[in-house]
């Protein structure tokens, strides 16, 4: 099979962890949302869904359909088959998820109808407030690497609750240069498998889409031609806090523009925030908040490096890269984990700094470094030290995750991981 076909073929080939979760949301809830970025794989879930369970799928990116749920929502939503699948809801607005509302008040059964989109739900003035107390929300986001390579999808179970069992007795499989690969290639189904020269033409025709159909729809931009540079400078500071002052200045836009505009970007998925974390330990803890760009392909592609060009020493983009790689990984783990947890950062003005802090409801907590070397040493883990010793009996586990094949225990609930530990070291098929 040519690697075209195979891409084109590759949501049906690959299974998806939330299709399990989707199901068992429709047998708790009456309503179902399915957010995120366009060509993460919504439709192909949706139709999954269909194809097991029955339904009606309707899709508002098709104009009659759209013309149709525009102009007579309840006749449509009346007549049609339940449960009612419709993609791309946002398009039609408040008339038809208020039908929806109405519909849903009057039977209260559960599982009546999935509804997707590509911004977010809570973006879309009064949609999420029409549905409060009726829907559930699932969070799609391109290929995770257990899912590309059916491994095990337990990685921040094991660190809440076991973490020695992360440890592999057996060197990692995957090499500085493959994971260089994965971070070029990114995640998204339709461009994963692509060669270099074609996927970089399928990001730059996905950024335009996103920026003209999704952004436009319900936001009023000015300066659209500004939104790939600020995705370069927010790539470019991946793992840092981005300031609007900062952001101003680089791309001459006003502070209140990139307000907005950073709105605009998590609205549609291309970008996402990580809340810094703090302790009573440390009152000097910082407050601005990280941005990622949502997958690391994408970032590689508004920084116009590759794979070649990160393999040379000291290359100033690999560390931000390989950040956003394991953020989105562990973003995509934390949409189907057995317990959720929130990710966050710390950073005080004493320079300590952890790059990602997960946090569950009960207040345990597993820290994890992330190091953009195959050869880590124990100072990799000074911080993790520090806040397992201010935190307390709240820490559960800390784990430097580096490019190089060792697991190696630290004592004291600390280890070193390579990056594949995040997907059980399984190989691509």
């Amino acid at each position: 099979m040519r690697s075209d076909e195979l891409g084109e073929r590759m949501d049906d080939l690959v299974p998806r962890l939330s299709e399990r979760r989707l199901a068992e949301l429709m047998r708790s809830f009456r309503v179902v949302v399915v957010n995120g970025p366009r060509q993460a794989g919504k439709t192909t879930l949706m139709e999954i869904y269909r194809d097991r369970y029955g339904g009606e799928f309707l899709s508002l990116d098709d104009p009659v359909q759209l013309t149709a749920a525009l102009a007579d929502p309840r006749t449509l939503v009346g007549e049609a088959a339940r449960p009612l699948l419709i993609d791309e809801v946002q398009r039609a607005g408040d008339p038809l998820v208020l039908t929806i509302k109405r519909a849903v008040d009057q039977d209260r059964s559960r599982g009546q109808f999935i509804l997707s989109g590509s911004a977010q739900f809570l973006t879309v003035p009064r949609l999420s407030e029409s549905l409060a107390g009726r829907a559930a929300f699932l969070d799609l986001w391109p290929f995770s690497m257990a899912e590309r390579t059916s491994g095990p999808s337990d990685f921040c179970d094991l660190l809440f609750t076991e973490p020695g069992a992360l440890r592999s007795g057996s060197l990692s499989p995957w090499s500085r240069s493959d994971y260089l690969d994965l971070v070029c290639g990114g995640s998204y189904p339709e461009a994963v498998t692509m060669p270099v020269r074609e996927r970089r033409e399928w990001f730059d025709a996905y950024l335009r889409t996103v920026i003209s159909r999704d952004v436009r729809e319900f936001a009023h931009i000015q300066h659209g031609d500004s939104i790939p540079r600020l995705l370069a400078l927010l790539a470019a500071r991946a793992g840092s806090t981005s300031e609007i002052a900062d952001l101003s200045r680089s791309t001459e836009l006003s502070r209140d523009t990139i307000r907005n505009y950073l709105a605009y970007l998590n609205g549609v998925f291309l970008t996402a925030t990580t809340p810094a974390w703090s302790t009573n330990h440390s009152s000097k803890a910082a407050k601005s908040s990280k941005t990622f760009l949502t997958d690391s392909g994408l970032a590689a592609f508004v920084l116009r490096v590759e794979q070649r060009s990160l393999r040379t020493p000291g290359n100033n983009a690999l560390g931000g890269l390989v950040e956003t790689f394991a953020f989105t990984e562990l973003t995509k783990l934390r949409s189907t984990t057995a317990e959720p947890f929130r990710i966050h950062y710390f950073r005080d003005r004493n320079g300590r700094e952890v790059d990602f802090v997960l946090e569950r409801y009960d207040g345990r907590v597993a820290c994890i470094e992330i190091k953009a070397s195959a050869s880590p040493s124990a100072r990799d883990a000074a911080q993790l030290r520090w806040l397992r010793d201010s935190i307390g009996d709240r820490f559960v586990g800390g784990v430097v995750l580096h490019l190089g094949d060792q697991s190696v225990s630290l004592g004291e609930g600390i280890q070193m991981l390579p990056l594949s530990a995040l997907w059980g070291h399984a190989r691509l098929p």
